[in-house]
């Protein structure tokens, strides 16, 4: 990991961590310990410490006195409050695109639904081709940096995604639901693209509710749950 200077180590350390929760490397509701965590990323515990609080402050940790800091369950109301913003801004999007597309873009578009058709892309690869595909659909209606603000507050929402390809046997589905999107919009139909992108976005609560079923442990019930202490969980 980069240690260039102090600053930029707590940055890193940071980011590294919150990917760690976002991919599922580090489970819902698994046990944080800054030592093992400091002792796996070659650093001291302070930024580690400080990084976990920061992940506290955007609720994908919890840290209960006495006991520890846990990663946080997945919490629907949380996924439900990040996909309505999600979808008021993508949606939104579509009612801003121009006349004529912006060809780049739109080859670009192109390209990234051909590689989700790879039959050898692993989960996180297609959840990179997946972001790199909404966020172009935002790019081709002029509003791109808007992207950077929806990713910041989505983060129980990614987790809920990333859960849900993996109780799914292929991405096959949403990449064709992609697809759907995009010929829409390329064809002018906007009133279709609008209906295809809400069924797309929406899919996650069906997932949440099949996961949740048979994997209760790995969504909150409430604020006042405590979690019991255990080893980490890595997910695979």
């Amino acid at each position: 990991m980069p240690q260039r200077n102090g600053r930029t180590s707590r940055r890193d350390i940071y980011l590294k961590l919150r990917q760690m929760v976002l991919t599922l490397e580090l489970a819902p509701g698994a046990a944080l310990s800054e030592n093992e965590l400091a002792a796996s990323l070659g650093v001291s515990r302070t930024p580690v410490r400080e990084s976990l609080i920061l992940l506290a402050q955007e609720g994908l940790v919890q840290v209960f006195p006495k006991i520890g800091s846990f990663v946080s369950r997945v919490d629907p109301a949380q996924v439900a409050d990040a996909q309505f913003l999600r979808e008021a801004v993508e949606l939104a999007s579509l009612n801003d695109l121009p006349e004529r597309l912006d060809p780049a873009v739109v080859e670009e578009l192109r390209g990234n639904l051909n590689r989700q058709q790879c039959a050898d892309l692993d989960l996180e690869e297609f959840f990179d081709l997946d972001e790199a595909f909404h966020q172009g659909l935002m790019r081709l209606s002029g509003h791109g940096n808007v992207w950077t603000t929806v990713a910041a507050a989505k983060g129980h929402l990614d987790r809920a995604r990333r859960l849900g390809l993996h109780e799914n046997v292929s991405p096959a589905a949403f990449a064709a639901q992609h697809h759907e999107i995009f010929e829409a919009i390329v064809g002018g139909n906007v009133p279709l693209a609008r209906t295809a992108m809400r069924t797309h976005l929406r899919a996650v609560f069906s997932d949440i509710e099949r996961i949740r079923a048979h994997s209760p442990e790995l969504f909150a019930t409430g604020a006042s749950t405590v979690p019991v202490r255990r080893n980490v969980v890595v997910w695979e």
